[in-house]
C-alpha cells in the first residue's frame, strides 16, 4: 500500500467505492475532532517552549502576568442592590394580606419584593418580651416614674412563701396523675371515659408512619393537591391538619375539595355542602363510575386550566389525598375510564402511591388512605367513615344504636322491609331496647338464627354497618344553615326547592299510610 496520493490514484484507477473515511498509512491518524480534543487534555497544563527551549507561554497556575478582573469594577455593586421605602412596602403589605389567604387567587410569578414580609410571627409569638408595651418608660424611670420598687405578686415573704407551696404542691398532683395515666397506657380522657391507646388496635388503621410518609411524598410531588371527601359526611372526612401543613408549608400547591358519592345523598345536600366547602376552597361535586359518572368534564376542564396556568413546565402532578374508602383510585379509573388502579369497598386496598397518566401534560398521583388522629373522634364515628374493616371489628353490635340515631326510620323500613320495633325517638332510654328488638327482626327474616332459634346478633351487626358504609342504608349529615339574604330570583328559587322538599315528603307519609293499611 502507497502513499496517500498513490492510493487514491489507485482507488480511481480500480474504481474502488470503499468507505472514503477510511484511514490509510501515510494519512492523518488525528484530524478527527474526538482525537484532537483527547490529545489537547493531555497537553493541558505543560508549558509551551521554542526550539531552543525557552517558554513561550507558561503553564496553567504559573503565570507572572498580572490578572484580569472578571467584574468590571463599578460602584453599583457596594450599594443597597434592593430598597424599598417605607410607604411602598406598608401599601405592598395592605395589597397582598387581602388576598393571600384567598383560594380563588393564584400566585404564578413572585415580585421582586420579599414576600417573606407578608408571613411576619404576632406579637404574642414573638421571644421577646414587649416591655414598653406592659409598661411606658416615663412611668418606669426618670423623673416622672409612679413606682420605687418593682411589682410582685405577694406583698411580703409569707404570702410568697404560700404562693411557692400551692404552686409546688399542684405540680407533685399534675406530676402524680400524669404517672398514673401513662401506666395506664394514655395521658388524655377522650369523651368515652378511656384513653386512645386502650381502644381495639383496629381504630388506629391509617395512621402509622409508612402511610404518613406515603402521603408527604405525595404533597411534596404534586403541584395541585385534590382533597376528596366523602358527600354524606364531608366535615367529618376533612383531614384539617393536613390542610394546614400545605398552607403553611407549601403555599404554592393548589388545594382543591371533590365531593365524591353525591349520589348517596339529594341534589339539594350536595349543592349546600358544595356552597359551604367553597368558601374555603374550590369544591367539585363528583360521582365516580366509569359508565355513568358524573362531575368529570369539570374536573378535567379544571386540570387543564391549572396546567396552562403552568405553561413553563413540561407537566404538571395532581395528587390525591383523603380518609380510607372516599374513592380517590375510583375517581382515577373514572378519569381514565379504564381500571388503572385497584379499587374494593373495603378500606386500604391501595397501600403505596402510584403515578397515573391522563394526558400529555397532567400526571395523577394515587395515595393510601390517610386517618388524623383526634382525641375528639369516637369508636363509631371511626367505623362510620369506613376506615376500618367491619369484619375485623369485635362485638360490632354495640354500634348499632349509634346507627339508628344516624337513619331515619322510614329509609330503615324501606330497605329492610321490617316494622315494629320501638319508638326510641320519643324516648332516648329505648334505645337499647330499640336496637336488640331491630337486629332480632332482621335476623329472623333472613334466616340467620343460632342453635336453639337465638338470632345471630354479631353476623347482623356486620351485615348492617356494611350496608351502611357502602351506600345501601340512606343517611347523611345535614349541611350547615344558609344564613345569606337573598332576593329577586335566587329567593324564588330557594323558595320552590323548599316547597318540592315538602312536597316529596307529603308523598313518602302518603306512602307509608298505604303501606299500613295494605298490612
Amino acid at each position: 500500500m502507497g502513499t496517500q496520493k498513490k492510493e487514491k490514484e489507485r482507488r480511481v484507477r480500480q474504481n474502488d467505492t470503499r468507505d472514503s473515511n477510511l484511514r490509510v498509512k501515510g494519512e492523518n491518524f488525528y484530524k478527527d475532532a474526538k482525537k484532537v480534543k483527547l490529545l489537547n487534555m493531555y497537553k493541558q497544563g505543560r508549558a509551551i517552549r521554542n526550539k531552543k527551549g525557552e517558554i513561550i507561554k507558561a503553564a496553567d497556575l504559573q503565570s507572572t502576568d498580572a490578572p484580569i478582573a472578571r467584574v468590571d469594577p463599578n460602584r453599583k455593586w457596594f450599594g443597597n442592590t434592593r430598597v424599598i421605602a417605607q410607604d411602598a412596602l406598608s401599601h405592598f403589605r395592605e395589597a397582598m394580606s387581602d388576598k393571600k389567604d384567598d383560594s380563588y387567587q393564584i400566585l404564578l410569578k413572585r415580585n421582586k419584593l420579599p414576600m417573606s414580609l407578608l408571613n411576619e410571627k404576632d406579637s404574642d409569638q414573638s421571644p421577646t418580651a414587649k416591655i414598653v408595651e406592659t409598661e411606658s418608660f416615663e412611668s418606669t424611670f426618670g423623673p416622672k416614674q409612679q413606682r420605687k420598687k418593682p411589682r410582685v405578686p405577694a406583698a411580703n415573704l409569707e404570702e410568697l412563701m404560700k404562693s411557692a407551696e400551692t404552686d409546688s404542691s399542684q405540680y407533685e398532683e399534675k406530676q402524680e396523675l400524669d404517672s398514673t395515666l401513662g401506666l395506664m397506657g394514655g395521658s388524655i380522657l377522650d369523651k368515652d371515659d378511656f384513653t386512645q391507646e386502650a381502644k381495639e388496635a383496629i381504630f388506629h388503621k391509617g395512621q402509622s408512619k409508612r402511610i404518613w410518609n406515603e402521603l408527604y411524598k405525595v404533597i411534596d410531588s404534586s403541584d395541585v393537591v385534590i382533597h376528596v371527601l366523602d358527600a354524606r359526611d364531608p366535615l367529618g372526612t376533612r383531614c384539617e391538619s393536613v390542610e394546614k401543613y400545605i398552607k403553611d408549608e407549601c403555599p404554592h400547591k393548589h388545594l382543591i375539595y371533590v365531593l365524591n358519592k353525591c349520589d348517596l345523598v339529594p341534589t339539594w345536600v350536595a349543592a349546600a355542602w358544595v356552597k359551604h366547602l367553597s368558601k374555603s376552597y374550590p369544591t367539585l361535586a363528583f360521582h365516580a363510575s366509569i359508565t355513568n359518572s358524573f362531575g368529570k368534564g369539570s374536573l378535567i376542564q379544571l386540570l387543564r386550566q391549572f396546567s396552562t396556568l403552568h405553561s413553563d413546565r413540561k407537566q404538571i402532578s395532581v395528587g390525591f389525598i383523603g380518609y380510607p374508602n372516599t374513592g380517590k383510585s375510583s375517581i382515577i379509573n373514572t378519569l381514565r375510564k379504564k381500571k388503572v388502579c385497584q379499587v374494593a369497598p373495603i378500606p386500604g386496598e391501595t397501600k403505596v402511591w402510584q403515578y397515573i397518566t391522563l394526558m400529555k401534560r397532567i400526571f395523577l398521583i394515587d395515595c393510601p388512605g390517610i386517618v388524623p388522629p383526634s382525641s375528639k373522634d369516637s369508636e363509631s364515628d371511626i367505623l362510620f367513615r369506613g376506615v376500618v374493616r367491619v369484619e375485623h371489628v369485635s362485638n360490632p353490635e354495640q354500634y348499632i344504636p349509634d346507627m339508628l340515631r344516624k337513619c331515619e326510620r322510614k329509609h330503615l323500613e324501606r330497605t329492610y322491609e321490617i316494622k315494629g320495633w320501638s319508638k326510641f325517638e320519643e324516648d332516648e332510654s329505648l334505645m337499647e331496647q330499640a336496637s336488640t328488638e331491630f337486629l332480632e327482626l332482621i335476623a329472623r327474616k333472613q334466616g340467620r338464627l343460632l342453635k336453639g332459634g337465638e338470632p345471630d346478633e354479631i353476623g347482623v351487626s356486620k351485615q348492617l354497618l356494611n350496608d351502611f358504609n357502602r351506600g345501601k342504608i340512606p343517611w347523611f349529615v345535614q349541611p350547615p344553615a344558609d344564613e345569606e339574604k337573598r332576593t329577586g330570583e335566587d329567593k324564588k328559587a330557594h323558595y320552590k326547592r323548599k316547597r318540592e322538599i315538602k312536597e316529596e315528603e307529603n308523598d313518602n307519609n302518603k306512602k307509608v299510610k298505604v303501606d299500613d293499611n295494605l298490612g
